[in-house]
């Protein structure tokens, strides 16, 4: 019997989850958003049966539901992931897991008292890149990766001015919360190794500047917050040897918008990048997948051939929970590796405010 799942949030990010829950073979039974308009409005553009503005009346009132997917602004996620977990249901949650680690660690206990799965959409881990590299890794092609440098750099990337996006209150801060991705993939490809110490600085130029606005996210709102980063910078050690430098940016002096991971293993090295064009988007994108390695006494530069994905793995990321719900796939993510996750953000930020390196 197919897993009856229900979408909270009428947002952009639905029509992926709702794509990688059909591919897996899900039905959509319902979606629910404060907004009653919105929610109808998106329920009929995908094809949604039931609407609802009220979660709690949605999991009162159709106990038929196995999951729900979560698609809202980052405040409400750990909130509406535990009254989710509560009413028993799985859950598959929009990055980032929370807005800190405390809220993290509040929702694996939930989910591990409810005995139910929770994962979240850490989309890259999810790109044929990525499965192609981790194959190499898991294979014992790497060995042993000692060093990573994970980015996600913008020129002009900030998503809109004064809403919720620009609102620490409601975000959780800027680009290094909002951008974690290549972070994950890095410590996917390292073994999500026990962090130790961080040393990061954030930056604020040009974050009220209207010329550094990207060309997607959410419309000003005169008069609304803009409190968050513009770009954030740090190193990372782990208690098994290995480090991490990250770089992380919505408006910074760099040539072109860059998404990548490098890492230098024992054996062999590796690249996953994705250069966008000069406007930003998925189509104009140029997605690399190389190994470096010396075979015969000769370094050896390996091109990955993989089908393009312009969603970045965000239909096949959906579809992987539904899979795993069915037992037929293992989960890209577990929720001990997204409080590992947020344990770094957490101490960047509190690095970044205290000038100092903190122990994590």
């Amino acid at each position: 019997m197919s897993k009856k799942i229900a979408i909270i949030g009428a947002g952009g990010m639905a029509a992926y989850h709702a794509a990688g829950f059909r591919q897996a073979g899900a039905e959509i039974v319902a979606l629910a958003d404060v907004s009653q308009p919105a929610a109808e409005r998106a329920a009929a553009k995908h094809g949604i049966s039931r609407v609802f503005s009220d979660v709690a009346e949605m999991l009162r009132t159709m106990p038929e539901l196995d999951a729900v997917s979560i698609i809202v602004p980052n405040k409400f996620h750990a909130p509406l992931a535990l009254q989710a977990l509560k009413a028993g249901k799985h859950v598959f949650c929009e990055k980032p897991p929370a807005m800190n680690a405390k809220e993290m660690a509040g929702l694996k206990a939930a989910a591990e008292k409810s005995k139910r799965t929770l994962m979240f959409n850490f989309n890259n881990r999810a790109r044929p890149e990525s499965y192609a590299m981790m194959d190499y890794i898991a294979q014992g092609a790497v060995g042993t990766i000692n060093t990573c440098q994970a980015k996600w750099i913008r020129r002009t990337g900030i998503p809109g001015f004064g809403g919720w996006f620009t609102t620490k209150a409601l975000s959780g801060g800027g680009p290094l919360i909002d951008l974690l991705h290549m972070i994950d993939l890095g410590l996917h490809f390292m073994g999500y190794p026990e962090p130790a110490h961080i040393l990061a600085r954030t930056y604020n130029d040009h974050i009220d500047n209207k010329a550094f606005k990207g060309p997607w996210g959410i419309p000003d709102v005169a008069n609304g917050v803009t409190d968050v980063e513009a770009a954030a910078h740090g190193f990372v050690t782990f208690n098994t040897g290995q480090a991490m430098s990250f770089q992380v940016s919505w408006a910074e002096m760099n040539r072109r918008e860059e998404v990548s991971v490098a890492f230098q293993g024992q054996k062999a090295g590796g690249l996953v990048r994705r250069l966008f064009g000069t406007d930003g988007l998925d189509n104009t994108a140029i997605d690399s997948c190389e190994l470096y390695t010396n075979e015969n006494g000769r370094q050896v530069n390996r091109s990955i051939v993989v089908a393009p994905d312009e969603t970045m793995g965000r239909v096949r990321s959906a579809a992987n929970f539904i899979r795993v719900l069915e037992g037929t796939e293992k989960p890209l993510n577990t929720p001990d590796q997204a409080l590992s996750l947020m344990k770094i953000i957490d101490g960047a930020y509190r690095s970044a405010a205290t000038h100092r390196p903190v122990a994590l």
